[in-house]
């Protein structure tokens, strides 16, 4: 099997296609992402650079079910967010990359 333009035209598509991954990858990093957990009564938001932005919690969620609880319904929320970004990423790198898995590329 040989490569229509050997192997510098590879070379160059790969260049081009890891040059469209990198523009994503920053065009992701704006998005923000949002999940909830305990009824959304905790809120959490994350960047598409994988960074948590805000916490939003109940003001009478403390007072009602307590430190422990409020912690763990953040820790929740936190992973459920975070798993939401980076799904999508992977989602949309993987349009950019039709799919194709090269190391060092995505």
């Amino acid at each position: 099997m040989s490569i229509r333009g050997g192997m510098n035209e590879f070379m160059r598509q790969a260049a081009r296609m890891q040059r469209r991954i990198e523009k994503r990858r920053e065009e992701l990093k704006e998005e923000t992402f949002e999940e909830s957990a305990g009824n959304d009564r905790v809120k959490v938001k994350v960047s598409g650079a994988l960074e948590i932005t805000a916490i939003e919690v109940d003001p009478g969620l403390l007072e009602e079910e307590g430190l422990e609880m409020v912690q763990d319904l953040i820790v929740a929320a936190s992973n459920a967010a975070l798993a939401r970004a980076r799904e999508t990423i992977d989602k949309e790198i993987e349009k950019v990359s039709a799919g194709l898995k090269i190391p060092g590329l995505v």
